[in-house]
């Protein structure tokens, strides 16, 4: 190997992971020709590229990044909160007890479970939709903060002609993680001015 061949061969080694660089000879003369990566170089990404360590760190840093509703019984009748399907918005929420609620009144459902929901969010009680569509039961006063620790509670109305019945084990509403903001309060002598200024109430149209 002459030493021109022999240092093309050095060159090749230490050129960069982007490109290969494959001398030929032609005659007397020497060409370089520039080359993409070939597919071994490609997949140097793929999972089972990666050391073993490394993988497992990064299964834990995913894991750890992952929104946590944790939840504790706080009776032998709480029902444990359940989805839908994988991308229901809500987590269903069970009645611990019977109750009977009047036509035009409300009660109180105890779940009997406590929830803490994810750093930065607030569990919204959200209706069911088939209990508002077929009996005219509709959920109030929804909002479970990220320190409460309490039963979870539901308060439903009913807001039919007939009495309903809710039956221990039933679905009574849905919870939804929702993210909030907690800003600080600050009081002003005025406020900046807005082309919709004070108007509420149908001011933006009639219907």
């Amino acid at each position: 190997m002459t030493g021109t061949l022999r240092r093309l061969r050095d060159l090749q080694l230490q050129c960069s992971a982007m490109f290969v660089v494959a001398p030929r000879l032609r005659g007397r003369e020497f060409h370089i020709q520039t080359l993409t990566l070939n597919k071994e170089v490609t997949e140097v990404t793929d999972a089972s590229a990666i050391s073993p360590s490394k993988r497992a760190r990064t299964e834990t840093k995913r894991a750890e990044d992952r929104s946590v509703l944790r939840f504790a019984k706080l009776s032998e009748y709480a029902t444990a909160p359940t989805r839908g399907s994988t991308k229901a918005a809500g987590y269903d929420l069970y009645s611990a007890y019977d109750y009977t609620i009047g036509p035009m009144d409300k009660a109180i459902v105890k779940t009997d479970i406590q929830i803490a929901v994810p750093h930065g969010c607030y569990g919204r009680v959200a209706p069911r939709s088939g209990l508002a569509a077929k009996h005219f039961i509709d959920v109030g006063a929804g909002v479970v903060d990220e320190d409460y620790r309490g039963n979870v509670g539901v308060v439903l109305f009913n807001f039919s002609k007939d009495s309903f019945d809710v039956k221990k084990g039933d679905r009574v509403a849905q919870l939804v993680c929702e993210r909030i903001c907690y800003p600080d309060l600050v009081e002003q002598k005025t406020l900046d001015e807005t082309e919709r200024g004070a108007g509420g109430f149908g001011s933006t149209g009639r219907n």
